[in-house]
């Protein structure tokens, strides 16, 4: 070798890279207890968590994840996942470079945390060559805490704590809504630390019509029995803190005849859900702008199916 050449180890060999996306959420279209099962049905928005992952095959024993030292929730997945492609890749020696880029505010209940994970494994599995169905991916992140169920397509009724129960319930109706977020930030791994399950027993009437309306509304593409079932879980099961702006926000859409509201159940925010269709989203959004100054943002989106999406690097 020649004077002033360095020696530069050979990278290990590469295995593939993919990027995927995966939905955040406006809280929850219902949540309550069902059967004694804890459930929530789903309310994807189009905002996604975006990760990118570059797979290896290691070149030092056992797992090595790089990336995401400020997301330990995301890590923990991703590794729980790098364990499950050991066979199919015929390697326990794997290195996963991550990235993510993700604009969902977290401690808002809008499934910033949900999302990364869903994001993170969907891309490791495209880039494995072997990808995680929903069902997987669902059970690693509750491995690592209570997740939503963005990982599905459509909306999903979907046991949140313990995966025991998956209900597809098909494609949102034409929605779109305008998300109030108050301020302020929840510790979700906090917050589920305590039992609830009380509180859910006792509205537990109020929450089957919700979701009876809900999975009606779903099932024949209308917005308005959907709003119904949303509202009556909103303002049955809300957060205590969050009590003023559901009130707030049912009165806004009554005045505006939006289809309803719903809310994060342990979150901050809460949705107008809007009947797209009706092409008035625009001067609502506007006047809700007006109405909440004291918000911290106002946004609008369009409720989605939720599920990983594949996406060019």
């Amino acid at each position: 070798m020649g004077k002033g050449w360095v020696r530069v180890a050979p990278l290990p060999e590469l295995i593939g890279a993919a990027t995927a996306l995966a939905p955040g959420t406006c809280g929850e279209l219902v949540q309550g207890i069902a059967d004694g099962a804890d459930f929530l049905v789903t309310c994807p928005i189009n905002q996604f968590s975006r990760a990118t992952v570059t797979l290896r095959a290691g070149d030092a024993s056992g797992h090595t994840v790089r990336g995401l030292d400020h997301l330990p929730k995301t890590q923990q997945a991703v590794t729980i996942a790098l364990d499950e492609l050991t066979a199919p890749l015929g390697t326990d020696h794997l290195s996963a470079e991550v990235s993510i880029a993700n604009p969902i505010p977290p401690g808002k209940g809008m499934g910033s945390s949900s999302a990364d994970i869903t994001a993170a494994i969907g891309a490791l599995g495209n880039a494995a060559g072997h990808p995680f169905p929903p069902e997987s991916i669902a059970r690693i992140a509750l491995s690592v805490e209570p997740t939503d169920g963005v990982m599905f397509p459509g909306i999903t009724l979907f046991d949140h704590r313990r995966g025991s129960v998956v209900e597809p319930l098909g494609p949102p109706p034409a929605m779109e809504i305008i998300v109030i977020d108050p301020g302020g930030v929840v510790d979700t791994l906090e917050f589920n630390r305590i039992d609830r399950t009380q509180q859910w027993q006792e509205i537990a009437d109020r929450t089957a019509e919700a979701l009876a309306l809900v999975r009606d509304g779903i099932r024949r593409g209308d917005a308005n029995l959907v709003g119904r079932g949303a509202t009556i879980s909103a303002l049955a099961g809300h957060p205590p803190a969050s009590a003023q702006w559901v009130a707030r926000a049912a009165a806004f859409a009554t005045e505006h005849s939006a289809a309803g509201i719903n809310v994060a159940h342990s979150g901050t925010v809460v949705g107008i859900l809007l009947d797209a269709q009706q092409r008035r989203s625009k001067p609502i959004y506007r006047q809700a702008q007006q109405t909440f100054p004291d918000a911290e943002t106002v946004a609008h989106y369009r409720i989605i199916s939720g599920g990983v999406r594949e996406s060019a690097a």
